[in-house]
């Protein structure tokens, strides 16, 4: 089902790409949205945190869990540019998240019945809707253009 302010949300999302970005970190960002509110924010920093985990959907999580005080987020949507790494769908699992709106594709697992079975063979009970490509042209952009200057370095 596709969601009217779903691309607003994913705006949003965007803006704490560039915020990675501005910080030298690689420019994803998440959002966590309950009841029209945003009560999570993430953007990628892994290197400045030193810290693998430091992924925005984990630190969008974190953030949305210590303001609603419980480590369940049933009932929420989760924004983040780029399609989930395989850790970050395991927090999403875990966190009971609703809805998951990415834009961009990973390559790396951009094999749709992979990423689909992750969700699938996670819990019986749980069942995540997915909307993939929400803005697909703006987030692969970003990313695209942070890795060329990156390689021109």
């Amino acid at each position: 089902m596709i969601y009217k302010k779903d691309k607003d949300w994913m705006k949003i999302a965007l803006k704490y790409a560039y915020c990675a970005k501005e910080k030298g970190e690689v420019p994803i960002g998440a959002i966590l949205v309950f009841k029209e509110r945003i009560i999570g924010i993430g953007w990628n920093c892994s290197i400045t945190k030193n810290d693998p985990t430091a992924h925005a959907e984990i630190i969008a999580i974190r953030h949305a869990g210590k303001k609603i005080k419980n480590y369940r987020l049933l009932n929420t949507t989760l924004y983040v540019t780029l399609q989930p790494c395989i850790m970050c769908c395991g927090a999403i699992i875990h966190s009971r998240i609703k809805r998951l709106v990415f834009g961009a594709n990973c390559k790396k697992l951009d094999n749709k019945y992979f990423f689909k079975n992750i969700f699938l063979n996670s819990q019986q009970d749980y069942k995540l809707d997915i909307k993939k490509n929400v803005m697909q042209r703006e987030c692969s952009k970003l990313l695209t253009d942070f890795f060329k200057e990156k390689r021109k370095e």
